[in-house]
């Protein structure tokens, strides 16, 4: 094989940046400490749902807690009968109290108009309201209830998420638009006519909602699907046709590595586009699983792509057969599960502390470079090595831990960094 020198070399143009963002209408959610914008060029917003019964007041309370904890900007919950409707006002309160002020999102299927006219404080207390033009009515009375609907966030001063969903399609649009598609000389296979069913279900709605009264930046729309390719397809066609804030999510995304892996690959291909205002990663908890997963995996994605930044990044190398001790294992998850513990508390004391990488190397052969890329790294010993591992700060050898209690002294060595490089904040007098 020839070699070139450099000079000879022409590389192709490749973009080295995400698409810019797609210009969508800003949409306010909230009032006071909580309020957060959607659309309008501002970072996009991690979402989760609760999956408590919201009637039981003290259990929706503690998981709506945890939730904003772990990093939700935004909670919905579910608002389907009059003892849920009743609790929403004393689960405002509650979190509140607690000193959490998440918006809260009412999540109305089926009777939703009904619930917001004989619970008036709950109509108050939620931030924003989602409708699904599926079921939000049939026949002769779905404009009336979704009317009614719209009519309530109007008078309450409150955004809505128009989400129309893959498993509770507007029946009747569909088939008006596979009967069209079958008369047609060339006719689409059934999967494009759904899709095209979905957005426009979204966007008659969205426009029916504005004649009602509603104002355009109060408007957020969805189309989930299940499956990767159509989720890609229609927001594609959503994004084209209008400048409406914009959801992502795949529905049903399903447990574990599937539904993580399948929300990952479909969120992020349209975020690389610059599609998406606000995101929720769908995930099927183990039994007796945590729900703030889901709210980890939506952070981990965004800042993984360099959307945002929320906690300092850990690289770890995969493994190998030279590092058969699992020091560097047990290191990197006890690093990685003490910064996300502690950074409630830090982004409080230690401005730009989300911006720190920390490399955990296993071995000499990748580990000094990696960890010099870091802010502060290590490569420990691998299998058959000196048991010594050199530690790299700000990119230059700055000592080498040996013995027994190299995991504690690292750990000790990334928090004196911390408290170094990211000077706690005078709280004055």
């Amino acid at each position: 094989m020839s070699s070139s020198s450099a000079a000879d070399l022409s590389l192709a143009p490749f973009p080295a940046e995400p698409a810019p963002r797609h210009k969508t209408v800003a949409v306010r959610i909230g009032e006071g400490k909580g309020a957060i914008t959607v659309g309008g060029g501002a970072p996009v917003v991690v979402q989760s749902m609760t999956n408590t019964d919201t009637a039981d007041i003290e259990g929706t309370v503690a998981q709506v807690a945890a939730l904003a904890r772990a990093g939700s900007e935004i909670v919905r919950i579910t608002v389907d009968r009059d003892e849920a409707a009743a609790a929403v006002p004393h689960i405002r309160d509650l979190l509140h109290k607690r000193g959490i002020h998440v918006p809260l999102v009412g999540d109305f299927h089926y009777i939703g108009h009904k619930l917001l006219a004989a619970h008036p404080a709950c109509a108050e207390a939620l931030d924003k309201y989602r409708i699904n033009p599926g079921n939000v009515g049939f026949k002769d009375k779905k404009d009336r209830q979704f009317s009614a609907i719209v009519e309530q966030a109007i008078k309450h001063n409150k955004a809505v998420r128009i989400g129309a969903n893959w498993g509770s399609l507007d029946q009747e649009l569909l088939t008006a638009l596979m009967d069209g598609n079958s008369r047609s000389p060339s006719p689409l296979d059934a999967r494009a006519v759904t899709r095209e069913a979905m957005v426009r279900s979204a966007l008659y709605s969205a426009e029916r909602a504005e004649e009602i009264g509603l104002p355009r930046d109060r408007i957020i729309l969805s189309a989930k699907v299940s499956a990767v390719q159509d989720l890609i397809a229609v927001y594609r066609m959503l994004t084209l046709r209008s400048d409406y804030a914009i959801h992502l999510g795949l529905t049903e995304a399903g447990m574990g590595s599937k539904g993580i892996v399948a929300s990952s690959a479909a969120m992020g291909i349209l975020l690389q586009e610059g599609i998406g205002d606000t995101i929720r990663v769908s995930l099927t908890p183990e039994p007796g699983g945590d729900r703030t997963v889901e709210v980890t995996v939506a952070q981990e994605l965004l800042q993984t792509m360099g959307f945002r930044t929320f906690v300092p990044l850990v690289a770890a190398c995969p493994g190998c057969g030279r590092t058969t001790s699992t020091v560097f294992q047990e290191l990197a998850r006890d690093i990685q599960s003490f910064i996300r513990d502690e950074m409630p508390g830090w982004k409080t004391r230690y401005p730009g502390v989300e911006a720190l990488n920390v490399a955990v190397m296993g071995c000499i052969v990748n580990g000094p470079g990696e960890s010099k890329h870091a802010d502060i790294g290590i490569s420990l010993p691998g299998t058959g090595e000196t048991p010594s591992a050199p530690v790299f700060i700000d990119g230059q050898k700055a000592m080498t831990l040996r013995g027994p209690t190299i995991a504690g002294d690292f750990k000790q060595l990334v928090i004196d960094y911390i408290e170094r490089r990211y000077a706690p904040v005078d709280a004055g007098p």
